[in-house]
């Protein structure tokens, strides 16, 4: 968590530090001027100053939360940017205003005693919100890039309280502190820290299709260098640089870094102008008498008011119901109430008034595209749906259950914007690559055919360590055969069965299959006890080549394999857990991810049409997955999970996290859906 906190708290320190002085020389002028009675309208300016920040925080925050996923790359994108340009002014105008700035803040206290207590309230929050709202800013940023990571918001703490702590020992003179140096050192590692900032935010814009060259990579580390091990943790959390970065992530980095440090370091060198002389502290003020108000009354009301504001932003920002009344879903009638919404993020709330069960979509009548959707709407249920709506036609569709579609009278949205329907698939789209997937298993499976049978030769002849080689090259074609495993029926257990949950484990008389083999070919098992399982696999694996041309093969199973394939990978083979003693849990891997490659294959056309970013993002992540297996395979051998190193295994399970990430939206893109 450290890694996430550090640049938190280095701005909550600095930026702390920073205010702590302003309003440790604002006391003090004061207390100097004997106007100690004061003091609460300088915390009254504070505490509206910090009330301001903390809004304008949670402006951010649930703004954001509002948007769409792409809005929200953008939105976080332009504030990143924003935060470095306002991180850089501080920077240098702490550089050039640390000598004078107690002299300069006199002054204005000065003019302040003079014009009443209005003022007063101003120059102390107009001293402390600047840092305010810097650090507010800043802080969201750096959350947002941490995640789910409390990091940030615990190293900001920390460096505040830190600050305060030693704001109250400078004035207190038991502490001193070249505070020139203080802001000179942090400067420059807040300018460290800024360009890796400018780098996220320039690749949230590119994500969010604000700026162009998400795809062109300039770096590509992610085979090589373990995103989350604790070096990798540390750059990203401390500089944000990541193992891939794009041209332009790369070129503003170096840019910003060279140019920004250059100038910094200038200034620094060159020779600073002498202190002001100080001004006489003004003189003590003559009493005068004051209308006495409850002391609470204005406090309250500096928090109050940004609180209620920061409200109202927050409310006019949410999504808001597309109409007065909901939208009413039923066997005979679908869209009753439905009127044309505004563009944006909109919240449809759906009520089934009839009696059965509905699928509802919210439809591009034309094209049939679903901006939205709801599955499974029980009767006398209501459940909302969020879509975001931009120019264009709409309509809604109701499915239910045993049911014909209805569907509604299409309204027109007039505006701008940008929504992106998902063009529905049926099961006529998902045929051609059914027909040629089903093709590529006929011919894996004509040669399992062939291997088990040279597997059961071997070891009726006795030839236990040819037959230990070619095990390895049966289960590894059984292994890239994946997608189909849905309508292999009982053959898969036959072939492939683990021993879990059997009575007798690896003993049991139903351990059949390549486990059952490889755990008597790697524990010492005589030939004349395997020739049995042997022979059984064999017939099993020709079994399954006469009835696999009769059996159901749901065309909805292929997008659901390009996925679960690898994350059934990621929960065995990687783990180990179905290693029966030969070790060879990434020669499985490696079969499996041949047999994800052929499935995308297949499902290209689909995906390219759809989400044309998709494949080129997930080619490079099958890229990273397949040179971490190669380098785990030497010659004939595979290195065992269990002896990979932890930095290996990080990066294996990186990496293969990373595609299992990006495969997950295919399953929803090609779903067949009722309304197609």
């Amino acid at each position: 968590m450290w890694d996430d906190a550090f640049p938190s708290f280095l701005i909550g320190l600095r930026e702390g530090l920073e205010a702590g002085l302003i309003v440790s020389i604002l006391i003090a002028t004061l207390v100097r001027a004997e106007a100690r009675s004061r003091l609460p309208q300088v915390w009254t300016g504070v505490l509206a100053a910090i009330a301001v920040a903390m809004s304008f925080g949670a402006v951010l925050t649930f703004t954001a939360a509002s948007l769409s996923a792409t809005a929200q790359e953008a939105f976080g994108g332009t504030l990143s940017v924003i935060a470095v340009a306002f991180v850089t002014a501080m920077v240098f105008w702490m550089r050039r205003s640390a000598r004078s700035l107690s002299g300069e803040l006199r002054e204005k206290v000065t003019g302040a005693l003079a014009m009443g207590s209005g003022m007063l309230v101003l120059t102390s929050f107009l001293a402390v919100g600047r840092e305010g709202l810097e650090t507010a800013l800043f802080l969201w940023t750096t959350a947002r890039a941490a995640g789910e990571s409390a990091g940030p918001l615990t190293g900001a703490a920390i460096g505040l309280v830190l600050a305060a702590g030693l704001c109250r020992g400078l004035y207190r003179r038991v502490l001193k502190i070249n505070l020139t140096r203080f802001f000179t050192a942090t400067g420059a590692v807040l300018i460290v820290i800024a360009a890796g900032v400018l780098g996220y935010g320039l690749r949230d814009l590119q994500e969010g299709g604000v700026l162009p060259g998400g795809t062109a990579y300039a770096v590509d580390l992610a085979g090589s260098v373990d995103a989350g091990s604790w070096y990798g943790t540390l750059v990203q959390g401390v500089f944000n640089l990541t193992p891939t970065m794009t041209w332009l992530q790369v070129v503003a980095y170096v840019a910003y870094l060279v140019v920004v440090m250059t100038l910094f370091v200038r200034g620094v060198r060159a020779t600073a102008p002498k202190p002001a002389a100080e001004r006489s502290a003004p003189e003590p003020e003559a009493a005068r008498p004051q209308r006495r108000r409850p002391v609470w009354v204005i406090p309250a009301a500096v928090v109050a008011v940004p609180a209620v504001l920061a409200g109202l932003v927050v409310a006019l920002s949410r999504p808001k119901p597309a109409g007065d009344q909901t939208v009413a879903v039923s066997e005979t009638e679908c869209g009753k109430g439905f009127t044309a919404p505004k563009p944006g993020r909109q919240t449809f709330q759906m009520h089934n008034t009839g009696g059965k069960t509905s699928e509802v979509y919210l439809i591009d009548p034309s094209t049939s595209a679903v901006y939205g959707e709801i599955e499974g709407l029980a009767p006398g249920t209501t459940r909302d749906l969020v879509a975001t709506v931009a120019g264009g036609t709409y309509a809604w569709r109701c499915v239910p259950t045993d049911g014909k579609a209805v569907t509604s009278e299409a309204v027109r949205v007039s505006g701008g914007g940008a929504a992106k329907p998902v063009v529905p698939v049926s099961a006529q789209d998902l045929a051609a690559p059914l027909t040629a997937y089903k093709t590529y298993v006929e011919q894996g499976l004509a040669t399992l055919v062939n291997q088990t049978r040279t597997l059961d030769d071997d070891i009726e002849g006795g030839h236990l360590d040819r037959a230990r080689t070619d095990w390895l090259t049966a289960h590894r074609t059984y292994a890239s055969l994946g997608a189909a495993y849905g309508t292999f029926e009982d053959f898969d257990q036959k072939i492939d069965g683990r021993p879990d949950g059997l009575p007798n484990g690896v003993q049991d008389k139903d351990f059949t299959g390549f486990l059952r083999l490889e755990h008597g070919l790697w524990h010492g098992e005589p030939a004349k006890d395997l020739r049995a399982p042997a022979q059984q696999l064999a017939d099993a694996a020709a079994g399954l080549r006469k009835a696999f041309p009769t059996q159901e093969f749901d065309p909805g199973d292929l997008p659901l394999r390009a996925h679960e394939i690898l994350e059934n990978t990621l929960q065995f083979e990687l783990t180990g857990d179905t290693d029966q003693g030969s070790g060879t849990g990434l020669a499985t891997a490696d079969a499996n991810l041949a047999g994800t490659r052929e499935l995308l294959t297949v499902l290209q056309p689909l995906l390219t049409s759809r989400a044309p970013r998709l494949l080129p993002t997930v080619d490079a992540d099958i890229a990273r997955l397949q040179k971490l297996l190669d380098a785990a395979h030497r010659g004939e051998g595979w290195t065992p999970v269990d002896r990979l190193d932890a930095a290996a295994r990080h990066r294996l399970n990186g990496a293969t996290g990373q595609l299992l990430e990006d495969l997950a939206p295919v399953p929803d893109l090609l779903e067949i859906r009722k309304s197609a």
